[in-house]
């Protein structure tokens, strides 16, 4: 059974433990540092992407592509030419 995860869904925070390699963690610490942001913020983030591409959920990025093609296919072929 898959749950599907959509963005900016208001559900409540559930805390949960976990470990995570101390060089990624250092880098994770360090991104929400220069970014502004809440490590969880990054990591729900993360999970969410995870989620959406393991579900292949991605659809609007599909369609952009085929948008894209139908639009701009002859360019395409110039180009790889």
């Amino acid at each position: 059974m898959q749950a599907t995860v959509e963005k900016g869904a208001k559900d409540k925070k559930v805390k949960f433990a976990t470990q995570a390699d101390a060089v990624v963690l250092e880098a994770l610490r360090a991104m929400a540092n220069n970014e502004g942001r809440h490590i969880q913020a990054l990591v729900d983030e993360a999970l969410r992407e995870y989620l959406e591409r393991k579900q292949g959920t991605r659809k609007h990025v599909m369609q952009a592509f085929q948008n894209s093609m139908g639009k701009y296919n002859s360019l395409y072929k110039k180009l790889a030419q």
